[in-house]
């Protein structure tokens, strides 16, 4: 494939990224945000500092060729820590693919999806917001019970851990297939039959499938007739007149009718106010997490913040000049 056309792919998919989605570099793992896709250039927003930064697309036609150079992928130690950046925008590209554990940027023939993608956008108070939908307190309470339960082992699980399991994957079932309907219906119109647009997780591709069903019996029948086709070479028995029938003979139905009989479970009721309780709990519990992180974090940097106190090294001439400046 040119460049051109990498190239133009890789704008497309750039143009797609929510513009409050955050991206990460590979190696610092420093935050940015796309805020311009132009035809030579895209623009970038560092979190920490709100500097700008024009990634050219000279640049990338450069990264591009040295990694189609590499046999085994493209070591990203060997980018210059300012552009660390634009492989993580390449990543985009359904091509293109950051491996950050083995530290390599390759291309692939199958789509792929980018690591250092946050696909949950910023909220207002800098947290992340909690979806109002069902299948998200559905699947939060389902975690919760993988957890605590080891679903490899499912005949050593007690009963009522196997029916709680059984029920939040019925909950989780529907109202994950409810809003799958409601995203197809959108991403719908955003498809054509022979373009595949892919996402960090996987591709889709718009589809038709074709379903028939006869018209009016009489007019199939005339139509038929009229081709040469004889009324009893297309005439069967209707299961619901027989079904009737039976009411009024002493036949059984087993006489009519293949019987198959297959026993399974149904889910029978749900508690929601227990279902509540649990999730408030599991929703304190990931507040409380977050706000230990945020102090762990706040106390290595102070830790950090001492230690190079302790052990930084000043020249004489600043050792004087602040010496000079307290008497």
């Amino acid at each position: 494939m040119s460049f051109s056309a990498t190239w133009h792919n890789l704008l497309e998919n750039v143009e797609e990224v929510p513009s409050d989605t955050t991206l990460l570099t590979p190696l610092s793992r420093k935050q940015f945000r796309v805020v311009d896709a132009q035809e030579h250039r895209v623009v970038v927003e560092y979190r920490e500092d709100s500097e700008r930064v024009p990634l050219e697309r000279d640049q990338f036609e450069t990264l591009v060729g040295r990694v189609r150079d590499a046999n085994e992928g493209f070591d990203l130690d060997r980018l210059p820590p300012d552009a660390e950046p634009y492989a993580t925008v390449l990543s985009l590209h359904p091509r293109f693919e950051v491996d950050d554990r083995e530290g390599i940027l390759t291309e692939s023939e199958t789509p792929t999806g980018s690591p250092l993608v946050d696909a949950l956008p910023d909220s207002p108070d800098g947290g992340r917001e909690e979806p109002d939908v069902s299948v998200y307190a559905d699947a939060l309470l389902l975690v919760d019970a993988l957890e605590r339960h080891d679903p490899t082992d499912l005949a050593r699980m007690d009963t009522p851990a196997l029916v709680n399991l059984y029920t939040l994957l019925s909950d989780v079932q529907r109202s994950a297939n409810g809003l799958r309907t409601e995203v197809g219906d959108v991403l719908l119109d955003r498809l054509h039959h022979d373009r595949p647009v892919s996402g960090q997780y996987g591709s889709v591709q718009r589809t038709s499938r074709r379903t028939r069903s006869l018209k009016d019996e009489e007019e199939v029948l005339a139509t038929l007739e009229a081709a040469g086709v004889d009324r009893e070479r297309v005439t069967a028995p209707d299961p619901e007149k027989v079904a009737e029938a039976l009411e009024v003979t002493e036949l059984a139905p087993s006489e009519v009718f293949e019987i198959e009989q297959r026993e399974y479970v149904r889910k029978a009721s749900v508690d929601e106010e227990e279902k509540e309780t649990r999730l408030q709990g599991l929703k304190d519990r990931l507040a409380a997490a977050r706000e230990d992180t945020e102090d762990l974090q706040q106390e290595i940097e102070d830790l950090e913040a001492r230690i190079e106190d302790l052990t930084s090294f000043d020249s004489g001439r600043a050792f004087h000049t602040r010496t000079g400046g307290e008497t």
